[in-house]
């Protein structure tokens, strides 16, 4: 019986141990634990409160005062001790990817950066140009042949819309419009040839009433003084007479260049109002995926504004041709309707054309009638010339095509200079499409998706 209860006495307190020691692991488990979520609390908010004096306190002010930042998390620096005499070292800025470019001031390291860059593009466009004016020979007809196409489409859609074929439609158009120019030279160069006998003597009349204007006016020169100014102009004429021949010899030259562009015009304006929508779809495809959408729909835009200030151009010359070659007839000024297709085709010049044709018109009233009627065209080419540009150009033209005028003068001089007259009449169109294009290109609008669209879904619907 006694070692029953000595048993029993003995697994009572050996099992109080073991309940016991169950319990006392249990609790260090769980103060170690508490421990260690309180040290991982108390990093993770003083890593917020890092964080929130980084965001309000600028990067200067945290660097000189040893606060530490998102972009350099930690306790903060301790305060550098201060040498007497010593140089401080300069800051190296985010934007040096050396010691060495420490040393140089931060706003040349930005000049010379932008200086560089533009100093290539300055080259590429240089080797462009080059490269247009060797091949000018075919770059201009091209350019006049997107002019033509532009003024031909619409005409090649209304065909289109009468159920012809393409082919067909264009073939019809081009031929239109070729025999539309051949009438109108026709036209200009039968009543020049029946109108020079009658100028040519009445320009002898003239040169006599400016002589004698010269005699009797505020120059007061004598006969010697005409005859001496005479005779040096003859002089000049015959110094420079191999000159004139050697221009005159180069012109076989020059003419089977000028035939090699028109055929070139009229073979690429067929197929550009033929096969153009095809041959810009070949070209947007070479483009990146990325960027085709993008492209595709700048293009189309620039296309459109092409469109748009050929027709209009051609309207306002229009407009001009008649207004002017009206008077013109009123005040029976030879070569009405040949001054009248030089002011048409002069209006594809724009601010200048206009002017400087309707000045031959004034020149020719002056020979044929004197100069009160000469004035009297004058106000008339002045006249027309302010309706254009007030009333005519605004309506007409809108801002799809509105472009400054300083850019229209600058872009008349380059490419009078890079081309000539070709250069003049293609440049201002070339300023349009552009400014149309790089605007479509800037913008952060999405471009509408196309209607051929092929939209491929990752499962059936």
């Amino acid at each position: 019986m006694a070692n029953s209860s000595y048993r029993w006495l003995v697994g009572r307190i050996l099992s109080d141990l073991t309940q016991g020691a169950g319990q006392f692991c249990r609790e260090v488990r769980l103060s170690r634990f508490e421990r260690i979520r309180g040290r991982l609390r108390r990093a993770y908010e003083s890593g917020r409160e890092s964080v929130r004096a980084g965001r309000q306190t600028p990067p200067d002010v945290a660097e000189s005062a040893g606060v530490a930042s998102p972009s350099s998390p930690g306790p903060a620096a301790a305060p550098a001790a201060t040498v007497v005499g010593a140089d401080t070292p300069a800051p190296v800025h985010n934007s040096t990817s050396s010691r060495d470019d420490a040393d140089v001031p931060h706003a040349l390291r930005i000049a010379a950066a932008w200086c560089w860059r533009l100093i290539v593009i300055g080259i590429v466009f240089w080797a462009l140009l080059k490269l247009v004016g060797t091949i000018s020979i075919v770059i201009i007809p091209l350019a006049v042949a997107l002019l033509l196409s532009a003024l031909l489409a619409p005409a090649v859609g209304w065909l289109l819309q009468g159920r012809l074929p393409r082919s067909l439609a264009t073939a019809v158009v081009l031929v239109a419009g070729l025999a539309a120019v051949i009438g109108t030279l026709t036209l200009v160069v039968n009543e020049f040839i029946k109108g020079v006998p009658e100028l040519t003597a009445k320009s002898t009349q003239g040169l006599q009433q400016i002589q004698e204007w010269l005699k009797t006016g505020p120059l007061h020169l004598s006969d010697n003084d005409l005859d001496r100014y005479i005779e040096e102009t003859q002089q000049w004429v015959n110094n420079n007479t191999e000159r004139f021949t050697s221009g005159a010899l180069s012109t076989a030259a020059t003419l089977a260049e000028v035939l090699t562009g028109t055929v070139l015009v009229l073979f690429a304006t067929f197929f550009f109002l033929r096969d153009g929508s095809m041959i810009w779809r070949f070209l947007v495809r070479l483009l990146p995926v990325a960027a085709r959408w993008k492209v595709d729909d700048a293009g189309r835009a620039a296309w459109a504004t092409l469109v748009a200030y050929v027709r209009a151009t051609v309207l306002v010359a229009f407009i001009d041709a008649v207004g002017i070659g009206i008077f013109l007839v009123i005040f029976d000024i030879p070569f009405a309707f040949p001054l009248a297709a030089l002011v048409f085709l002069g209006a594809f010049i724009p601010i200048v054309g206009a002017t400087l044709s309707g000045g031959v018109a004034v020149l020719v009233a002056l020979v044929d009638s004197g100069p009160v009627t000469a004035l009297i065209i004058l106000g008339v080419v002045i006249g027309v010339q302010q309706v254009e540009g007030h009333i005519l150009q605004p309506l007409i033209m809108g801002r799809a095509v509105a472009i400054h005028p300083l850019a229209v003068i600058i872009g008349l001089a380059a490419g009078v200079v890079l081309a000539g007259i070709t250069g003049a009449l293609v440049a201002v169109p070339i300023i349009a499409v552009l400014n149309t294009a790089i605007r479509r290109l800037a913008a952060r609008s999405v471009p509408d998706t196309p209607p051929d669209a092929v939209v491929v879904a990752s499962r059936a619907p």
